[in-house]
């Protein structure tokens, strides 16, 4: 990292189909001045998420991003100099850096982060992943004992911990992942009774053979068709967390979504929510102070992909909408 350039990622192009290298550029701009109210930041790890996608659609929770402006994503970063009371050089931050070497962020829409080793558990466990699947699985989701919870994306970086909670909270947990290796190792390392392979095809068989009892939560990170396998084998009165919908975000969307929804939903009295971390800050404390718990006991197990280098994060992008990851995809700028 030259101190004296600030590299950028920009997002030259807004794509119509599937995401590519030849969307984005890198270029050398200025380390920027903060201004008052505003720090300095030099970015450490940059997350990985496929919401990065969904941005380049519109408006979301969060602004579209533009073309030819530095590609937004959020960052774990050190405070380099500040202009804001609270914070001070060396402190830790996580906030929308953006696909950047340095960044001047406004304070206020900064999170001052513990110093925890490794840094990347910030990003993974105690970051947004975790706490997405925390609240979502038990704010919304409610598992209770004995309950079958079944999560779709399941060896990515929130399915895996949703799983893992679930087990903790003493449900039957089934997953859904793309390829033998990542069941395997949904069932083998990380504890779920039984792991679907979507890319097998006859998912609604092979999900009825894993849930014998029907299923009382789906925590959905894909929406689409697996959405709708899931959906006949509920059982009254199952909960439905809403967390993304990967499947529709990469190139054209699917010409439908879950047929028969409505009825369905009437007859098992379902209830299917949306959620973004962000609504359950306020109890942050608490779930940090569970998932600590939870992995330093060993009862939840912490998988990382990091990938070196600033100029590598559009592919890893592309990688991980593609389903390569395990666990929490991140960059090492």
């Amino acid at each position: 990292m030259n101190a004296n350039v600030n590299r950028q990622i920009l997002l030259v192009e807004k794509p119509a189909g599937k995401l590519g290298p030849e969307h984005f550029k890198l270029t050398n701009g200025a380390i920027p001045e903060p201004k008052d109210g505003e720090a300095l930041l030099r970015v450490r790890y940059i997350s990985l998420d496929a919401a990065n996608r969904a941005w380049m659609h519109g408006a979301t929770y969060r602004s579209a991003i533009e073309a030819n402006t530095v590609m937004a994503g959020g960052g774990i970063a050190e405070v380099v100099s500040s202009k804001a009371p609270g914070l001070a050089a060396g402190d830790l931050v996580f906030g929308d850096t953006g696909w950047q070497d340095y960044a001047a962020v406004p304070a206020k829409h900064l999170t001052r982060m513990p110093k925890i080793e490794p840094m990347t558990h910030l990003l993974s466990i105690y970051g947004v992943a975790g706490l997405t699947a925390y609240f979502g699985l038990l704010k919304i989701g409610k598992p209770r004992n004995g309950e079958t919870v079944v999560v779709s994306a399941a060896a990515g970086s929130v399915g895996s911990i949703v799983g893992q909670i679930a087990k903790i909270k003493g449900c039957h947990v089934v997953g859904i992942a793309g390829g033998k290796d990542k069941c395997r190792w949904l069932t083998s390392e990380l504890g779920f009774d039984a792991a679907v392979d979507y890319k097998d095809g006859a998912i609604f068989k092979a999900l009825r053979a894993a849930a014998p009892k029907g299923i009382d939560v789906y925590f959905d990170n894909v929406g689409g068709d697996i959405l709708e396998a899931c959906l006949p084998l509920m059982n009254n009165y199952g909960r439905i967390a809403c967390c993304g919908a990967i499947s529709q975000y990469d190139g054209a969307p699917s010409a439908h979504g879950p047929r028969g929804v409505p009825g369905l939903i009437v007859v098992k009295r379902l209830v299917m929510q949306g959620f973004i971390v962000m609504d359950f800050m306020a109890q942050r404390d608490k779930a940090l102070a569970d998932l600590q718990a939870w992995t330093s006991s060993g009862k939840l197990k912490v998988q990382e992909d990091v990938i070196d280098g600033l100029e590598n994060t559009p592919k890893a992008l592309i990688g991980l909408l593609a389903g390569d990851n395990r666990g929490k995809r991140m960059i090492r700028v």
